[in-house]
């Protein structure tokens, strides 16, 4: 990592720099449809962040993290979705992105969670572990970008639905 960092939990006054971060490592990913700072916002609102970090870099929040519960057509419980991850793009390619993953998973388990899954990169995730699940889809999400790491026992079988909060499209009513 070329810039120190430092990952904590999120506080109140991170708010508007998570927002920030976030819509600045969304900007130019084309496959985006640049919604990922409102899923943010919509999580928090409804207090389905399980796990926010903060990446601290120069006195300033350079990265963030999320993971949120996810519900699995098998009823399977205990397992948590991991995203958006972002890191802004002047500080991208440095490690953070990795720091906030592999804290993230250290956080999850330490919750006792049983298992966590994503939609990404497919040459990204499986250096943290990540493979491809054979029985285990998103609905409308091509299989090989479907990852799960599993913490205890199997992995399920079915769909897994993240929260409702990943359809928001613009900022939450308040």
């Amino acid at each position: 990592m070329n810039t120190p960092v430092t990952i904590r939990p999120e506080t109140a006054a991170d708010i508007e720099a998570i927002t920030a971060v976030t819509q600045a490592a969304f900007a130019a990913v084309e496959i985006s449809e640049h919604t990922e700072q409102y899923i943010v916002e919509a999580l928090r609102a409804v207090d389905a962040l399980t796990v926010s970090l903060v990446a601290e870099g120069g006195g300033r929040v350079v990265g963030h993290i999320a993971f949120s519960p996810v519900t699995i057509s098998d009823g399977t419980s205990g397992w948590y979705g991991l995203g958006p991850v972002s890191v802004l793009p002047a500080y991208q390619r440095q490690g953070i992105g990795a720091a906030l993953i592999r804290e993230g998973l250290t956080h999850l388990r330490s919750l006792g969670a049983r298992g966590c899954c994503l939609v990404g990169h497919p040459d990204y995730y499986p250096r943290f572990g990540f493979k491809n699940p054979s029985d285990l889809a998103v609905e409308g999400v091509p299989p090989d970008v479907v990852f799960v790491l599993p913490f205890d026992g199997p992995v399920p079988h079915g769909t897994v639905r993240f929260h409702e909060a990943f359809r928001a499209t613009g900022p939450v009513d308040r």
